[in-house]
């Protein structure tokens, strides 16, 4: 695995609506992987602090996630028509 797919695995493990089954799905790696390569590549406060944040969140895990499909879209955030950001 290069630096760019790692990099690219860590920035997926981090967010928060992004569930290990999409990293699996991309990326060929199930949870205890991902948290190996968490574990390898972070410093150690920062590993604790990733597994603390992710420990138990429903919206890490496809089948606990409490809505059946789309994203979360905070009010704020412009919407996107015909390739092109429309003012509010």
């Amino acid at each position: 695995m290069g630096e760019r797919e790692t990099d690219r695995i860590i920035e997926m493990a981090w967010e928060d609506r992004t569930p290990f089954e999409a990293i699996t799905f991309q990326f060929g790696l199930k949870e205890q992987d991902v948290i190996n390569v968490m574990r390898r590549e972070l410093k150690p406060s920062s590993f604790r602090l990733w597994r603390a944040r992710v420990q138990g969140r429903a919206t890490k895990h496809q089948k606990k996630r409490t809505f059946d499909k789309g994203r979360f879209k905070c009010s704020r955030q412009r919407t996107i028509t015909n390739n092109s950001i429309s003012k509010r």
